[in-house]
């Protein structure tokens, strides 16, 4: 059974939010067949440990405003790999090299990519 569309707009919501901080590779994955209890996972890379918090803590705070409180929050202290769930679905938020040396889409490779809905930033000097 596919990611539900609560989930797949919940993921949208969490990859705005982590646009919106400057989180790069953004990347969703519909995760409901190998994983019961989670519907999608969204990945995103932070250029630092202080946006890797950023990018973390906008992502909890817009989900909260649309009525999603985090179930389980994991290393912020850190600012390397901050795992957030929220039930329906977990945003992994990696500093650059946690992400390339974890590689989560390598691991979850058989599960389908969810298409991001984001803005489109104008590139123009």
């Amino acid at each position: 059974m596919p990611a539900t569309e609560r989930a797949i707009e919940l993921l949208n919501i969490a990859a705005r939010a982590a646009d919106s901080k400057s989180g790069e590779d953004l990347v969703g994955l519909d995760t409901s067949g190998p994983l019961p209890f989670v519907d999608a996972f969204l990945i995103v890379t932070g250029n630092s440990e202080r946006n890797v918090v950023a990018i973390a803590g906008e992502v909890e705070d817009e989900l909260l405003a649309a009525g999603v409180k985090t179930i389980r929050r994991e290393g912020r202290s850190d600012g390397r790999w901050i795992l957030l769930d929220f039930g329906d679905i977990v945003v992994h938020v990696f500093h650059q090299e946690d992400r390339q040396y974890y590689a989560l889409e390598r691991l979850w490779k058989d599960c389908p990519v969810v298409p991001l809905e984001l803005p489109v930033h104008d590139t123009r000097d």
